[in-house]
């Protein structure tokens, strides 16, 4: 039998994308979302959240890009001279690198994160993360920890294929970048073994933010047997989106195919199981 979970990434991070995110679940073919604990719309996504529970709802984990909910002076390891976490994970990679990184920081920084999320009356799915960094090796034993003390029962394995191309006019930069982290994401799944949940395959890293329709598609015609997550940035309006944020995604292009009769008509014809996370409790 084939299942398929359809998760937003970054609920929470600006109204467009919040916007997005629950009309793709109401008309459309979404089923989870991922919420950023520090994001700067989050009161307003519990708010949508509470108004439309029929979408499971993870915690995307944040170690680059935002700012901590910790105060900065007790995370020093993890922030920049503005308090403010690194830009991207290659510079969180490379404090790793240099022994740089206090991983008590990053348990307690994450612990808050999860708090957050709980204690605003959101049940969490799953837990995934902002550029996957919870597949790096040591954060992926704090990840478990986590979601065992806080009776998480499901996490993002992101392990797309080493071989899936999908029709995408990737580049090789992309392709070396996603072949990082599906081997860390093998290595992750090892270690978690039988003690959280995990789908069995995984798209949208090599399309990650131009995940269009006839890229959706493509997955959908030929999506394997299992239980698949596929990974997806949608948001309503790519001129707000890029007013602050440079990472050239097709927002709106995503909520379209999200929301495309083609791409619901597939869905039906192969007869797929549309889940959330926290249906791979019962699986």
């Amino acid at each position: 039998m084939k299942k398929l979970i359809i998760n937003a990434d970054d609920f929470a991070l600006h109204n467009s994308v919040n916007n997005a995110v629950i009309k793709a679940n109401t008309t459309g073919v979404l089923t989870s979302t991922s919420i950023i604990p520090s994001g700067r719309c989050f009161d307003s996504a519990v708010d949508l959240i509470r108004k439309n529970n029929n979408i499971g709802v993870g915690v995307h984990l944040t170690l680059v890009h935002e700012k901590p909910l910790s105060d900065p002076v007790k995370v020093k390891s993890l922030v920049d001279s503005e308090g403010f976490f690194h830009n991207n994970y290659i510079d969180f990679i490379k404090k790793i690198l240099k022994n740089e990184i206090d991983y008590q920081e990053v348990y307690n920084e994450l612990a808050a994160q999860i708090a957050k999320v709980k204690d605003n009356g959101i049940t969490i799915t799953h837990l995934d993360s902002h550029q996957h960094l919870h597949v790096l090796p040591r954060i992926t034993d704090i990840v478990i920890d986590l979601a065992l003390s806080n009776n998480i029962k499901a996490v993002r394995i992101p392990a797309e294929s080493f071989s899936f191309l999908g029709g995408y006019p990737w580049n090789v930069t992309r392709v070396i970048g996603r072949t990082g982290l599906t081997f860390l994401s093998k290595l992750a799944r090892f270690k978690i073994g039988k003690k959280l949940y995990m789908p069995d395959h995984f798209f949208g890293m090599l399309a990650g933010g131009n995940m269009k329709e006839d890229y959706l598609f493509n997955i959908i015609n030929n999506l394997p047997y299992g239980v698949t997550e596929i990974m997806m940035h949608p948001a309503d309006s790519n001129r707000e989106m890029n007013e602050f944020y440079s990472w050239k995604y097709s927002w709106e292009d995503e909520l379209s195919a999200l929301t495309s009769d083609l791409i619901k008509k597939e869905i039906n014809k192969q007869k797929i199981e549309l889940i959330s996370f926290g249906d791979l409790v019962n699986d």
